[in-house]
């Protein structure tokens, strides 16, 4: 079983920047999938951005140019940033992995104008 444990979450003005962790207790290298979903209350958790473990990467339209997916194989973490950030990013952040299937409980980013 995969442990996935985020962090980095926060409230930050419109405009700011965080920077999303999401550490796995496993080698990310055998990890096929990696991906960051979001979810505001009454919606539905969207894919936000994804990664291959062969480098290719997936963005949502909305979050284009200024989210960044990245990974450190050796820290077996996988980041988000964010920048430029606004209103509509809020919600809970989830990390995934696939296969196995494993979720993070997530962390809240709350972006205030």
């Amino acid at each position: 079983q995969v442990q996935l444990v985020e962090s980095g979450g926060g409230l930050v003005q419109a405009g700011g920047s965080l920077r999303l962790s999401c550490a796995s207790s496993v080698r990310i290298f055998s990890i096929n999938f990696m991906g960051w979903y979001r979810q505001a209350p009454g919606k539905q958790r969207e894919l936000v951005a994804a990664m291959s473990s062969g480098g290719s990467t997936n963005y949502a339209d909305s979050v284009k140019g200024r989210f960044t997916i990245s990974r450190d194989n050796a820290k077996n973490t996988v980041y988000l940033q964010m920048n430029s950030l606004k209103p509509e990013d809020t919600g809970v952040y989830y990390c995934h992995t696939a296969p196995p299937v494993s979720w993070g409980q997530g962390t809240q980013v709350t972006v205030s104008s």
